[in-house]
């Protein structure tokens, strides 16, 4: 089968309603509307280096889910396998605003989304194995039983044809009926992915490993090809068929906002990856890209574009 894009990856999308002003959410009087979404937020940086880059989703026919089809085809992303549901909301997120680094309030209304009804049969199997490569994570696994499926549905489709699968496991234990169904659940689809890209502490909590290496090696044994670990200031650490390393943390002048910086490290590592580059390059790149998002606010205002990925010299 002939590929025809870079990328494929699906999740929910939310109609993000940032404060503008710092302090309490509840206290906000002015909101900046834009989108949220662990998945978007990996399309729209891959997009914004020249990939080709496809998402697939349910959003309402309503306001917020024109307005965020509208703000990703902006992005030069494929939207043609988002469905509009007539009969089901776009889900809503609004966030306090916080420039000091210490984590967001966030109020979450995606109760009944339309996003949660996606299914396996959402899934367009010859459009999806199109696609040189799928990102998945553990978000839009942990909203309902059908997105879980439709999840494990499409990485065994990818896996089956032989295209490559990264897999970021981005806990949301809100969203599980406990820890042992979110551990056994992640792991599974772990299972089925090429690269994983946990966090130093999803890492422990998944793996009851201590450190980066015993994590790492979990994964090696159960079946990936890589595996990186993201240890926040300190870097990276690596684990693949050419052998491990660590990659250092770059220096930042001061934290702004944390939310999205695991999505830009996934941006840099998958992007020099579908390029070809030696594994530490790409980690390298991710850890830019990540350094960068936290030194502004917002979800994805920091992935840079490819002119600035240049300049950077990565």
């Amino acid at each position: 089968m002939t590929t025809t894009l870079d990328l494929v990856t699906f999740g929910e999308a939310v109609a993000l309603f940032a404060a503008v002003e710092t302090g309490e959410l509840g206290q906000a009087r002015t909101f900046r509307k834009s989108a949220a979404g662990a998945e978007i937020n990996v399309a729209i940086g891959l997009a914004r280096l020249g990939l080709s880059v496809a998402w697939c989703s349910r959003l309402g026919r309503d306001a917020w889910g024109s307005t965020l089809v509208e703000l990703l085809a902006g992005e030069g992303i494929d939207c043609s396998h988002v469905t509009l549901d007539a009969s089901h909301p776009t889900g809503i997120m609004f966030k306090s605003r916080s420039d000091d680094g210490s984590d967001p309030q966030i109020a979450y209304h995606r109760s009944g989304s339309a996003a949660s009804g996606f299914g396996p049969d959402d899934v367009d199997a010859q459009w999806l194995c199109s696609a040189r490569h799928l990102h998945t994570s553990g978000v839009f696994a942990g909203v309902s039983a059908s997105t879980l499926a439709a999840q494990q549905h499409a990485m065994t489709l990818m896996r089956a044809a032989g295209r490559s699968i990264s897999f970021d496991p981005n806990l949301r234990p809100t969203l599980w009926a406990s820890q042992n169904a979110m551990r056994s659940a992640i792991n599974a689809l772990a299972s089925l992915a090429d690269w994983i890209l946990p966090g130093i502490d999803e890492g422990r909590l998944l793996t009851g490993e201590s450190t980066p290496e015993g994590i790492a090696r979990f994964y090696r044994q159960r079946g990936a090809a890589l595996v990186v670990v993201k240890l926040g200031a300190d870097g990276a650490y690596f684990d693949g068929a050419a052998g491990t390393g660590r990659v250092a943390g770059f220096p930042v002048a001061s934290v702004v906002d944390t939310v999205g910086a695991g999505d830009g490290f996934a941006v840099g590592v998958i992007s020099a990856l579908l390029a070809g580059l030696p594994v530490a390059q790409a980690v390298r790149r991710g850890a830019w890209i990540g350094a960068r998002a936290v030194q502004v606010a917002g979800d994805s205002e920091g992935l840079p574009t490819r002119a600035e990925l240049r300049a950077a010299g990565f």
